[in-house]
């Protein structure tokens, strides 16, 4: 599994920042510069790339691309790391991530998850939404061009919010790589099977799934801040009242014009961000 680093790679306090469910970990590139800047030194964060994403190994067995596999990878990480303090960021599938190992005070962690951001994801996800999402899951595509590559991503994006150009391109970039032996054509930067067990999810299994995802959140001690794009198709707003009524009783911050999921390059989501994580420890949650 690679991953990127940002900061001080001495520093024992570490932010782990874990992307969707088809994106990469340079999805974090601006948040990471924008938490180093502000902290000084003394942060290193830490942007994985998921198991058949990104500069990631791809999997042999498909049914291998589920969170328990995907935990078990981020245990072995933040093993390696060794942090003193750690924080959390997760994006959708990397909130889950982040939910199976704040939720659980028995795994072997160096230290607990201290802050934990769970970027548009609950225990409860919209039915009609991971339906949206199996429409183009696992079709990476062949294009001539960078620039093709993103307007493509793009159509099926906009729920992202309102990106310039430049910031999109500059999100689209690291998601595309050449398809080996064919001059001048890309794809896609992930494995296509990871739809392969997005593929047998039902509706009941969704929702059995939901039982063991809201004991796992009510296990969590870390700070908690819930971010959620007002359009969500995803994470309703009733989801998310209840998460702030329940378990760590996470803080809410909506951010309007958008939908699943804020991508936290926007100076309004930055600094809601880096605000949470920087927060000295004496304020408490708020």
């Amino acid at each position: 599994m690679a991953y990127w680093q940002w900061g001080d790679p001495a520093a024992s306090h570490v932010v782990v920042c874990v992307h969707g469910l088809s994106r990469q970990g340079r999805d974090f590139d601006v948040l990471a510069r924008a938490l180093c800047t502000r902290a000084g030194n003394g942060m290193r964060v830490v942007c994985p790339d998921v198991a058949g994403r990104g500069q990631s190994e791809w999997l042999k067995d498909p049914m291998g691309y589920q969170i328990p596999h995907y935990a078990a990878d981020m245990l072995a990480l933040i093993a390696q790391l060794q942090p003193t303090t750690l924080d959390w960021v997760g994006t959708s599938m990397g909130g889950l991530i982040g939910m199976v190992l704040a939720g659980q005070p028995d795994l072997p962690l160096p230290v607990r998850i201290r802050r934990l951001v769970l970027n548009d994801v609950g225990p409860v996800m919209r039915w009609e939404a991971l339906e949206r999402i199996a429409t183009y899951l696992g079709q990476t595509g062949r294009f001539t061009s960078v620039q093709q590559a993103a307007d493509t991503m793009w159509a099926i994006s906009t729920s992202f919010g309102p990106h310039t150009p430049e910031q999109w391109l500059a999100l689209s970039r690291p998601m595309v790589k050449p398809i080996p032996g064919e001059y001048g054509v890309f794809t896609l930067h992930y494995d296509p099977a990871i739809a392969v067990p997005f593929g047998t999810l039902t509706r009941e299994s969704a929702l059995q799934g939901q039982e063991a995802l809201w004991q796992l959140y009510d296990g969590i001690q870390a700070q908690t801040l819930l971010l959620r794009g007002s359009e969500s198709d995803l994470l309703s707003h009733e989801t998310a009242m209840a998460m702030c009524a329940r378990g760590p009783k996470a803080r809410l911050v909506e951010f309007g014009g958008v939908g699943h999921a804020p991508t936290l390059i926007a100076e309004d989501q930055l600094a809601t961000v880096c605000g949470f994580v920087l927060e000295p420890d004496s304020i408490g949650r708020g």
